[in-house]
């Protein structure tokens, strides 16, 4: 039973990706390019933008696609910003770990 509870542990450890940067220090963080400044307020200005719009006139495609948009511009903002995230299931399989070892 143990051998087989090892294994699925083993699997799902090996088989999810966690999408992370190591975080030595919090001194050593990069400063923004010109560029990437620009481009994190053409971001924030544009998701101001879809945030101050009448909803109630849209279609349901057209609200679909300002959700998808709104998406892609906070991964984006998150990329640029150097956020670290963590899935809910690569949270889960760390504490079981952490359990199966203490």
């Amino acid at each position: 039973m143990k051998k087989l509870l090892y294994s699925f542990i083993l699997f799902f450890t090996l088989s999810t990706t966690v999408n992370a940067n190591p975080v030595m220090n919090e001194d050593s963080k990069t400063e923004l390019t010109i560029e990437q400044k620009a481009e994190l307020e053409h971001i924030t200005k544009r998701v101001e933008e879809i945030k101050a719009m009448d909803k109630s006139a849209l279609t349901k495609t057209e609200r679909k696609a300002l959700k998808k948009e709104v998406k892609e511009l906070k991964k984006r903002a998150d990329f640029l910003s150097q956020n670290v995230t963590l899935s809910l299931g690569a949270i889960i399989i760390i504490l079981l770990l952490l359990i199966l070892i203490l």
